[in-house]
């Protein structure tokens, strides 16, 4: 259990891809990490794109980078609607600021963008959002799980083991 006593936030909005949710907060919950779900509303049900739901425990306004010791954030359409949220944005640039550990896979990329975290790093994400990682200053590559510092980034569902391997690597290296 070498993840007991650590806290991670994942992020949750309309239309996340249910595995690229699931997926990593079971592998952090099967090492001992509390996972707090956290979404724009507590209590509220949201649906991923293939009709999983996930119920947030904490609203966004609850959360505190200093409370955490890392976030994962999935992908789907879900990262068009929590790149706009500032609470959001000031969470991701915060942990940034911390350098604790931030996971993102496929279109999450666009929450690390409007964080405006990206300048120099290199990441991969789902093709299609190729460009806009690049024009955010990233060095973009087309591999299954990139980790670069404390940024851990991963293309799509496919590369889960890997990705959630890596996210559980990079929390239990941090003292």
């Amino acid at each position: 259990m070498r993840l007991s006593g650590k806290n991670i936030i994942a992020l949750v909005d309309e239309e996340f891809e249910d595995l690229e949710l699931w997926y990593p907060i079971y592998r952090l919950r099967e090492e001992g990490a509390e996972v707090h779900l956290t979404g724009p509303e507590k209590g509220k049900k949201y649906i991923g794109k293939y009709g999983v739901p996930a119920e947030a425990e904490y609203a966004f306004e609850e959360m505190n980078a200093s409370d955490t010791d890392g976030i994962i954030i999935p992908g789907g359409w879900a990262p068009d609607k929590l790149r706009r949220y500032p609470k959001v944005l000031e969470l991701v640039r915060k942990l940034h600021e911390d350098r604790k550990p931030i996971g993102q896979i496929c279109h999450a990329g666009w929450v690390l963008i409007s964080a405006g975290i990206l300048e120099g790093v290199t990441v991969t994400s789902t093709p299609a959002i190729r460009d806009d990682m690049q024009n955010a200053g990233a060095i973009w590559k087309d591999e299954p799980t990139i980790v670069d510092g404390h940024i851990i980034s991963a293309r799509r569902p496919a590369d889960l083991p890997i990705y959630a391997k890596a996210v559980a690597d990079a929390i239990a290296q941090r003292k």
